[in-house]
């Protein structure tokens, strides 16, 4: 038994004195596993993160011929360990004309677009599909890339499913466009060296994009093979940043809630939330922070003064139309948000209780689950959608500081409280 369809959260009297280990990176450990698998011989990932989007990565690499060996984290549920078999390049397995070999990514961004890429180094057909949403995200900047690379992909209007005729190595370059996502850079990028490809950019400061930028620092990292530590996932940990900035009364004199072994690499754009708790007017989703900045949003309620956020147009095309989803919800929080463009200004007000939408956004349900935190009334619909990439979210919460915050999750129907497996998104 899982988390039920309605939860409900307990506030917490108090703000705890708690240390908070959250699973490993989502962006790193799927960008990891493309370059271990690309690679000569053995790579042991350590940290690797464990939820649905890195299952569903582990399954399709797996459907073409790679040998993974999965073994349990002993600090951590949410993480494995991952031994990965190399083929310097080589596609282990493909499909034929009349029978592609099927991948499905599911709703995993990152899994569709850098499977794109990686299959077009095999040799036969592929055919790579995922959940309604997935069908309904960009793709068409890296299927016009891997085209003018001399591939043939078949796809009705440029998104999934599509079926890619692997081809093996080309000598050949490319434009990329990443205005969309700049997973199509990033897929691009893993893939060259074996695929003999040259990338080129429309502007060179895309090269500095946080997320290409932290391809590009993987890769060179992982050029040494053998064992590699995934860090933290910085977005998944903005959470228990923000418990910080709920305006609790401490426990103690000096309590506060923190992340253990924050990544202090720059890998991660949203390694910089903590400096974002503090007050500034207006932020970026391009320039201050990534997918952390929703986490921004959802608190910017419980301040002072009004704040905006803005370059949000990215939010649109992900796991929902994310823009959209954060006014209406904070809306039926009592909080007003103007809307302009690919901005939103949140207006802070008093919370009032709601039945939150989820919208199948792991973010949104994590992001909401703050308001809970500090204010009675806050529940949330199809929970489980955590499961994406952090299963054990709502144990986080419940687990008894300093490894939790010692807070109650119910049922929203029931109201019975909430234990152990009953809390794990499945």
């Amino acid at each position: 038994m899982g988390l039920p369809d309605v939860i409900s959260i307990q506030p917490l009297a108090r703000l705890p004195q708690a240390e908070v280990v959250v699973p490993g990176s989502k962006s790193l450990t799927n960008r990891a596993l493309i370059v271990a698998v690309l690679r000569e011989g053995t790579t042991t990932l350590k940290n690797a993160l464990w939820s649905e989007d890195t299952r569903l990565m582990v399954s399709c690499l797996r459907a073409l011929g790679f040998e993974i060996i999965v073994e349990e984290d002993p600090d951590e549920v949410s993480n494995r360990t991952l031994i990965v078999r190399g083929h310097a390049g080589r596609i282990p397995r493909s499909g034929t004309v009349e029978k592609p070999l099927e991948l499905f990514v599911g709703n995993a961004g990152t899994a569709a677009r850098f499977l794109t890429a990686l299959v077009c180094l095999g040799n036969g057909r592929y055919r790579l599909s995922g959940s309604q949403r997935m069908h309904e995200r960009p793709q068409a900047g890296l299927i016009h890339s891997l085209r003018q690379l001399g591939y043939h992909l078949a796809a009705e209007n440029d998104r999934l499913p599509v079926i890619v005729d692997g081809a093996g190595p080309k000598r050949a370059s490319c434009e990329v466009d990443f205005s969309e996502s700049s997973q199509f850079a990033s897929a691009l990028l893993l893939a060259e060296e074996a695929g003999g490809w040259q990338i080129q950019w429309k502007e060179e400061s895309g090269k500095q994009s946080p997320y290409v930028k932290m391809t590009s620092e993987l890769i060179a990292a992982m050029k040494r093979g053998g064992e590699f530590s995934i860090e933290p996932d910085a977005s998944s940990g903005s959470y228990f940043w923000g418990v910080n900035a709920l305006g609790l009364p401490a426990s103690k004199n000096g309590a506060k809630v923190s992340v253990r072994n924050w990544p202090h690499s720059g890998w991660q754009i949203d390694a910089d939330f903590p400096k974002f708790l503090t007050h500034s007017e207006e932020l970026s989703r391009e320039r201050d922070l990534g997918d952390s900045i929703m986490t921004a949003i959802v608190l910017s309620a419980l301040g002072a003064v009004p704040r905006r956020f803005v370059d949000l147009a990215r939010l649109r095309v992900q796991e929902c139309e994310r823009v959209a989803a954060l006014r209406i919800e904070l809306t039926r929080c009592g909080v007003r948000v103007v809307e302009e463009g690919e901005s939103l200004t949140v207006l802070p007000g008093s919370i009032r209780p709601a039945i939150v939408e989820t919208y199948g956004d792991h973010r949104m349900a994590m992001c909401f689950a703050l308001l809970g935190l500090c204010h009675p009334g806050i529940r949330l619909r199809h929970p489980a959608c955590v499961e994406k990439t952090f299963p054990n979210f709502f144990q986080k919460l419940s687990a008894q500081p300093p490894f939790g915050l010692g807070t109650a999750i119910r049922n929203g129907h029931s109201g019975q409280k909430l234990k152990g497996e009953e809390l794990t998104a499945k």
